[in-house]
């Protein structure tokens, strides 16, 4: 990127939605990559809700509150550590309600339930910074926001996040490796249990609309049966199968996975709550209404286990490591060369960059014809000659 006279380019980070293991080493990466090539680099704490409450007459305490100037000294040991060192928020500034901004901010509403789009107050206070580029690290909620800046004239470099792996447009998001290793490391733990005591194990497993996290812990595990969110699922006939397996098991006990986002046949996924910034209600508890009705439908005791957040947390494996770390070296070539309104990504696995645009152009989900059995409700591997490492 061109420098100006006298003036250090400057870049600002931040990370959105739910935290995952990788995210800690890709700031460290931005910071001191950043730092070696002359670039001031900052870091929005709590995602976008640093930067939409930032105010340029708030005190310098406040503002600490909402961003701040990285040095290396700083990030030098946040890499050994899961989660982000900046917080995270699901804040939207493309369409907050009145409770989820500063009080400066609230004079601008006629109701509560009003959504008004903050874009441009936004873009006054990173012109305000002097920022020259935002490089958000999210998942399709986050990254949508920064897609609407970066429409909106400012330049975004953006990086993939989401223990799901469902941001369209690249193989690979942040975090998602860790998840399914947790995943496959939980289930074999838990096998002792449910071994031990001959029941059926149903284990909840994060993934709304996409569900790869179920189906490649189920497919590594060598589970029996795997509940993706993709397709409708009878409670019924997973009884029968369940028992079909358990009878065959000489230890008598049955592993099935569940995507937190699956529904019965004719039915909606389990939500409760409120809706967040992106419209989207929390999901969970499935994996307890299937159990219930295994219970009843076929008499035996039933251990229910949701995963959940030791999905996310804790330090990353070494895949989230080196994608975080490449990612992030990536999204510094980008800003260097001036190339902006784009994802990081890896396609076909080679690392690579396209049109930010890209993620809202269409889903990302299980392609079912080719790895799922909708029959038995399992995988069904056949091939993985040409396909990607993780099979999506």
């Amino acid at each position: 990127m061109d420098k100006q006279a006298g003036k250090k380019p400057v870049i600002a980070i931040l990370t959105g939605g739910g935290d995952v293991p990788g995210l800690n080493p890709c700031i460290k990466t931005l910071v001191v990559r950043g730092i070696d090539e002359g670039i001031k680099v900052y870091g929005f704490r709590r995602g976008w809700a640093g930067l939409l409450e930032y105010h340029p007459d708030l005190k310098d305490e406040a503002l600490d509150h909402c961003v701040h100037e990285f040095d290396k000294a700083e990030v030098r040991t946040i890499d050994r550590d899961g989660g982000t060192y900046l917080h995270t928020s699901r804040t939207n500034p493309g369409a907050a309600r009145k409770k989820d901004v500063p009080d400066f901010l609230k004079e601008r509403f006629k109701t509560d339930d009003e959504k008004i789009d903050f874009t441009s107050h936004c873009i006054k206070n990173l012109e305000h910074l002097g920022i020259d580029a935002v490089i958000p690290i999210g998942g399709d909620d986050t990254l949508s926001f920064g897609d609407k800046l970066s429409d909106a004239g400012f330049p975004v470099i953006a990086i993939p996040k989401t223990m799901d792996n469902d941001v369209f447009g690249t193989d690979y998001c942040i975090g998602f490796s860790t998840a399914v290793t947790r995943g496959v490391g939980f289930i074999h733990a838990l096998r002792t249990c449910a071994g031990s005591h001959e029941r059926i194990a149903v284990i909840e497993l994060f993934g709304r609309y996409c569900g790869e996290t179920s189906l490649i812990s189920a497919y590594l595990a060598g589970v029996e049966r795997a509940i993706i969110s993709e397709v409708p699922f009878d409670p019924e006939k997973l009884a029968k199968l369940v028992m079909e397996d358990k009878k065959a098991n000489p230890k008598n006990y049955v592993m099935i996975t569940i995507s937190e986002g699956a529904r019965f046949v004719g039915g909606k996924m389990t939500l409760s709550g409120e809706s967040d910034a992106y419209g989207h209600r929390r999901l969970g508890g499935i994996g307890e209404e299937t159990g219930e009705l295994l219970k009843k439908l076929t008499g035996q005791d039933v251990l229910n286990q949701r995963l959940s957040y030791l999905m996310r947390s804790g330090t990353p494996d070494s895949l989230d490591l080196m994608v975080a770390v490449n990612y992030a070296n990536m999204a510094i070539d980008l800003f260097l060369k001036g190339g902006f309104g784009r994802l990081i990504a890896l396609s076909g696995g080679v690392y690579t960059d396209i049109p930010l645009g890209t993620i809202s152009t269409g889903q990302k989900r299980v392609d079912v014809r080719e790895l799922y059995d909708v029959e038995a409700y399992r995988p069904k591997v056949l091939h993985v000659g040409g396909k990607p490492m993780f099979l999506y």
